[in-house]
């Protein structure tokens, strides 16, 4: 299979934005210039990650300690019709510095916060850059060929322990009042302000547009599956998958991607690792390749979890539909988004614009695990 072109994403122009980084970079380290600026295209479909060199002028002050590599993070172009309704960049810094501060959860140092959108025409950070590498999306780390797949069994299982550690430290080491600010607002518990936070933000993507049958109906399969007891809620990644994960051989050097951080049960995370995975896995041998079934197995997960936590994960069914459906909702809002630029047709059934609309369906009926 060769890769689709890839989604537009923006419609900056890097060579005017690397101008205006240089700029900007003056204020903070007189002299200094932002060089070698480029992009990463294996993974991210929402903020813009841009990658650079500083390069000092002499005699200029330097970063203590030194800093020659870096990574920024900017908000999503508003005219490149957003993946998300707000990015809101002070509270993913605060987040990334909240867990460098409580936790052996490994997160680049954080360097800058520019609120102003004037610099680069929206809200940015700026964060030490982190040698290693990535399991790709594109084309899938599933895939015969990539670096992950390509690796030994006793490799993989090392990458998987190490990457479950993270959760579990995560969740564990982060105190809940320190994170309240991750909290979401609205009527109930951690867990019904998350989902409630999840319908509106459907609600957003198909305003005006085609509704998705499925994805509703996923939404009141969830209400049937409910927890009794949800637990304490703890800090989420949110967007906890080993595609935001940064890795030196097999062990985690940087945690990225906190856009989708809150309060929440442990299981939210857990249920996204989980799924993701799946997507990749199923959209692999869709294709007639093997992927990677042992890989990452939501019993395997969830044991290694409580052995780690000495909490063992409850209602997993609901949480990776959970995960599923709002992994829905993503790849609906991406696929409206391709139409807005011209590269797909809306079909007479938007649910066939969500690539695992099949394995949703079968969520949603209760035959996926069997």
């Amino acid at each position: 299979m060769t890769a689709a072109p890839r989604p537009r994403t923006t419609t900056r122009d890097r060579d005017e934005l690397a101008r205006r980084l240089t700029a900007w970079l003056d204020t903070r380290l007189p002299g200094a210039r932002a060089v070698g600026v480029t992009a990463p295209t294996s993974n991210g479909m929402s903020s813009e990650t841009l990658l650079f060199d500083v390069e000092y002028a002499e005699g200029a002050g330097r970063l203590q300690p030194p800093v020659d590599a870096c990574a920024l993070r900017l908000a999503a172009d508003p005219a490149a019709y957003t993946v998300f309704p707000v990015y809101d960049m002070a509270r993913q810094y605060r987040t990334m510095r909240l867990v460098a501060r409580h936790t052996d959860v490994p997160v680049p140092g954080m360097l800058w916060l520019e609120e102003d959108p004037g610099p680069l025409g929206a809200p940015f950070f700026v964060m030490e850059r982190v040698d290693g590498r990535v399991p790709p999306d594109v084309m899938p780390y599933t895939y015969e060929g990539n670096w992950l797949h390509a690796a030994s069994d006793t490799e993989r299982e090392r990458l998987e322990a190490a990457t479950i550690g993270l959760l579990a430290r995560l969740h564990d080491q982060v105190p809940p009042k320190e994170a309240q600010f991750l909290g979401l607002p609205g009527e109930g518990d951690a867990l019904r302000r998350h989902v409630t936070a999840q319908r509106a933000y459907y609600e957003w993507v198909v305003d005006g547009l085609a509704s998705s049958p499925l994805i509703e109906e996923a939404f009141e399969r969830l209400e049937e599956l409910w927890p009794r007891d949800p637990g304490t809620p703890v800090l989420n990644w949110g967007d906890a998958r080993i595609g935001n994960v940064i890795y030196d051989g097999f062990e985690p050097v940087a945690v990225l991607d906190w856009e989708m951080a809150a309060l929440a049960p442990r299981e939210v995370d857990l249920g996204w690792t989980v799924y993701l995975h799946r997507f990749f896995h199923d959209l692999t041998t869709a294709f007639g390749q093997p992927g990677l079934p042992d890989f990452l197995r939501r019993d395997r997960v969830e044991a290694r979890y409580a052995d780690l936590t000495g909490h063992t994960p409850r209602d997993m069914d609901f949480y990776t539909l959970y995960a599923a459906l709002r992994h829905a909702v993503v790849m609906l809002r991406i696929a409206y988004r391709q139409a807005h630029f011209g590269e797909v047709a809306v079909p007479a059934d938007p649910d066939t614009l969500i690539l695992h609309h099949g394995s949703l369906r079968a969520m949603v009926q209760g035959s996926y695990w069997d």
